[in-house]
């Protein structure tokens, strides 16, 4: 029986081969552009910390093999009456510079233990970092540390939203808790969006871009916060006072931030604001009131500077409308680094020792 055969060829013309070598040229330029992206979106690894850490800092171990660095200051802790543990804000680290005076520490017989949030200075990063494992880093180091019980937390601007953390999860470790001038997350779900949209709207339109990335993009942020392309450029002066910046350029030296971003800016601040701005379990108007119980003294203070240029007053005012257990100070002629002032931190301070 016959079988036709069939023969397919290669065509050999000139148009065919810069068809051809067209393809080739696109191919090659879609793998560059990818590769690119890749490179571009993919986040840097930790810079390592030097093998003789320990005896830069001292660091306890935590039960997830991480290492969290600390500094105490102040009474003996077994016979401190005020127990403080100082949560550090945006790019900072345990030596954040704050007015301790030697008088502060005898009149109120305060314990402060400061210490390294995951991946700043000496603490070891935590690829997992959410608000609720920062809360329970703060729970460890206390027990590690043996410093008791109960203990206050202080936390300042995006070092507020640990606080928060420690009000929800373990609010029976609390003695107090004190908010200065805290972050707003700008999708809590309970917050009135008009509030929301005239918080967000307060900032400088590329800092809103970044906490938007920072929400619903995460996995972009170290990408945006490097590229070129669009604006970016988060100069903190732009919500700063000059007050503010006469503070920043005393307390806030260069050689304070490269040691606070030791081992690189994406598994510390990039890594902070991702955990600020994200979705929370929570929001802060479901929170219950610790000191409920006439037997468990304690109070919670939230300090609200009136000329800050990036916390709007009207949210904090409505947290503490929901929830009139939280003491609510207003300090005026007073910005973001409120903390830094003397008289104020020595104001924070006195409240936070008074119950």
């Amino acid at each position: 029986m016959f079988k036709p055969e069939f023969y397919f060829t290669l065509s050999t013309s000139p148009k065919h081969k810069v068809g051809l070598m067209m393809l080739l040229i696109i191919l090659a330029v879609v793998g560059l552009i990818s590769y690119y992206i890749y490179k571009s979106i993919k986040p840097p690894p930790p810079i390592p910390l030097p093998e003789n850490v320990s005896k830069i800092s001292p660091r306890i171990k935590l039960s997830d093999g991480r290492h969290i660095a600390y500094k105490e200051l102040g009474f003996p802790k077994d016979e401190a009456e005020n127990k403080i543990i100082v949560v550090h804000g945006y790019s900072n680290s345990k030596n954040v510079d704050l007015y301790t005076t030697q008088e502060m520490i005898d009149e109120f017989k305060i314990y402060f233990l400061f210490f390294d949030r995951a991946g700043y200075g000496e603490s070891d990063h935590n690829p997992s970092r959410t608000l609720k494992t920062d809360t329970y880093d703060i729970e460890e180091l206390a027990d590690k540390l043996q410093i008791g019980p109960k203990f206050h937390v202080l936390g300042m601007s995006l070092g507020a939203y640990p606080v928060y953390g420690c009000l929800k999860y373990i609010p029976h470790r609390l003695s107090g808790a004190s908010l200065a001038v805290p972050l707003i997350n700008f999708w809590w779900r309970r917050i009135p969006q008009n509030l929301l949209n005239a918080a967000i709207k307060k900032l400088p339109f590329e800092f809103q871009m970044t906490l938007r990335v920072a929400h619903y993009c995460p996995w972009l942020l170290h990408w945006w916060m490097t590229q070129k392309w669009f604006p970016s450029n988060r100069d903190p002066k732009k919500t700063l006072t000059e007050r503010d910046i006469e503070l920043s350029e005393t307390h806030s030296k260069q050689s304070y931030k490269d040691a606070a971003l030791r081992q690189g800016e994406y598994v510390s601040s990039q890594r902070d604001i991702i955990a600020g701005y994200g979705n929370w379990e929570f929001d802060p108007t479901e929170l219950s009131n610790p000191f409920s119980d006439t037997t468990n003294k304690g109070s919670v203070h939230m300090w609200c500077a009136l000329e800050d240029k990036q916390i709007l007053r009207d949210v904090l005012v409505y947290i503490c409308d929901k929830l009139p257990w939280i003491k609510f100070h207003e300090v005026p002629h007073a910005g973001h680094w409120i903390i830094h002032e003397k008289k104020h931190f020595e104001a924070i301070i006195k409240a936070a020792c008074s119950e």
